[in-house]
């Protein structure tokens, strides 16, 4: 089964996940200093929490829980994905923009 975060370690050891609402790459740490997501180590089929909130200068731009490989947009998305479930894309789907 293929990757669908990819790990980074560091001063905080964070995953990188594509988002397909937001068309870009979202970041979050699961170790170290700072704010720190539960994750159940899977690359594949991976689960975090809490929920991750992407912000701009109008509020809250994405909204979503990553549960066994899948991307559940909440309902305060400002994207098209807003309330709608998806696979997380495959890693290789995205690499090139990393």
């Amino acid at each position: 089964m293929p990757k669908r975060v990819v790990v980074c370690t560091g001063t905080v050891d964070c995953l990188i996940l594509y988002c397909p609402g937001c068309r870009e790459l979202h970041q979050v740490g699961v170790r170290g200093d700072g704010p720190i997501w539960m994750w159940d180590g899977n690359e594949e089929l991976p689960t975090l929490s809490p929920s991750i909130r992407v912000y701009d200068a109008q509020g809250t731009r994405c909204h979503s829980f990553v549960r066994s490989g899948q991307i559940e947009f909440l309902g305060d998305c400002r994207h098209e994905l807003a309330g709608k479930t998806v696979d997380l894309p495959d890693y290789e789907e995205w690499r090139e923009i990393w």
